[in-house]
């Protein structure tokens, strides 16, 4: 019996890219109900003050942050001094001014920086910016060894015209590539921050933010990307507020607000067979509310590579339509997927401590592969409920075990082979 090769089918076979954190629909930095408490994490923290090191603000470099005069030059040489310090570097981008940047290019750094927005950085709003340039970089950091994002402000890609363009939202039009703000080790994108090539790097205490209805928008894309670091993150968007792509380790994301959006995915991985490998994923003390997914791991037929020793635990839902979703059958086609054989292998995945409302009856769902079965997940002390009734869990090809109060209860076959799986995540030293 073959899986249906239409599993998952979505709208568009195109990926496109669209601006960088659209703030237009909100004037200043989202406010999240103080109320609402994250899952407490595992990690201990240390919350000691990091030295600062050479502080550079970009209004000593000429920057006038009316959001009507070109800052850009301000910006390159404010960059500039910092990767050339032999000392660790703070750049700040003052609060209470708002900064029109042109497309640029932060070149190769590789001294330790610590970007700290506090004002609003703007793209220019007019499309013709971009004619004879890469579209995909507005932003463009690259070669970066070690770069903290970190602060309360704003970065705002005027999205709202080119999202107006998206094939995803107007079938009319073409699909074609809107300006992201792209870091080539730690690379920035569609929403906030996409992290390529990056290592040791770390956002902290930001504001993720577009509207739910805006296309492509991901928070937080990591990318080609190890020893990263998420850390008490607030992301408002209209796509997956996290996602984790090929050839990423040692991923560390706690304190995590996300919603609305399509949750925490590690993938889609594998399309037109490529090899891709996740490893070493930790998921710990997170928020979603009203998401189209909780935490997912999606990934194409006739793909290869793997994605192992993933934890996702102390993880809190509010009518989160999909809150656990393991799905080998991704199809992001306008046209049915054919049925391949070959698959990224997906084992050693542990789903902990994960507790709240499911907006669908099926809670959890694993979808695996015919010839490349899931193996070793590990479910413990999980409880989804339904506000409608009862809550299912549904498994194809898809071995693990549990212990501790599962509900739904597991859907895993019973085989006399199975050894019990607990988290294996090497835990990083967690440090601030």
């Amino acid at each position: 019996m073959k899986f249906p090769n239409n599993f998952r089918n979505t709208c568009t076979s195109f990926v496109i890219i669209i601006v960088l954190l659209d703030l237009s629909h909100f004037t200043s930095s989202v406010e999240i109900d103080s109320l609402i408490e994250l899952p407490q994490s595992g990690f201990t923290r240390n919350r000691t003050p990091r030295k600062e090191g050479f502080v550079l603000h970009v209004t000593a470099y000429g920057a006038v942050g009316d959001g009507l005069h070109d800052d850009t030059e301000a910006f390159r040489k404010a960059w500039k001094v910092a990767c050339y310090s032999s000392q660790r570097s703070t750049v700040i981008i003052p609060e209470g001014f708002t900064y029109l940047v042109q497309p640029m290019n932060f070149a190769k750094c590789r001294a330790e920086v610590t970007l700290r927005i506090l004002g609003a950085i703007i793209a220019p709003k007019d499309p013709e910016v971009w004619l004879g340039l890469n579209p995909r970089k507005w932003l463009y950091f690259h070669g970066i060894k070690k770069l903290t994002l970190e602060g309360g402000g704003t970065i705002n890609g005027m999205g709202e015209i080119w999202w107006a363009r998206s094939c995803k939202t107007n079938k009319t039009m073409p699909c074609h590539h809107a300006p992201t703000v792209t870091l080539y080790f730690l690379e920035i994108d569609v929403v906030f921050a996409i992290f390529r090539l990056a290592e040791q790097s770390c956002c902290r205490l930001l504001f993720f933010t577009a509207p739910a209805e805006s296309p492509n928008t991901d928070g937080i894309h990591i990318s080609a990307s190890s020893d990263v670091k998420v850390i008490d993150s607030n992301i408002i968007t209209g796509d997956d507020c996290i996602s984790i792509v090929s050839n990423s380790s040692k991923v560390v994301i706690t304190g995590l607000f996300c919603g609305p959006g399509h949750g925490i995915s590690i993938g889609s991985l594998g399309k037109q067979h490529e090899w891709a490998e996740v490893d070493d994923v930790m998921v710990d003390g997170a928020y979603l509310s009203n998401t189209q997914n909780g935490v997912r791991i999606k990934t194409w037929q006739g793909g290869a590579g793997y994605v192992t020793r993933v934890t996702f635990r102390n993880v809190r839902m509010e009518n989160v339509a999909n809150p656990i979703i393991i799905d080998q059958y991704y199809c992001d086609s306008p046209k049915p997927c054919k049925n391949q054989t070959s698959a990224v292998h997906v084992g050693k995945i542990s789903f902990v401590g994960i507790k709240g409302t499911s907006a669908s009856e099926e809670a959890i769902r694993f979808a695996c592969s015919d010839s490349s079965p899931c193996q070793g997940l590990y479910l413990k002390d999980i409880q989804l409920i339904s506000y409608t009734g009862i809550t299912t869990a549904f498994c194809w090809q898809a071995q693990g075990s549990s212990s501790g109060f599962v509900y739904p209860s597991p859907c895993f076959p019973t085989s006399k082979s199975m050894i019990k799986q607990k988290p294996t995540f090497n835990a990083l030293h967690y440090s601030s």
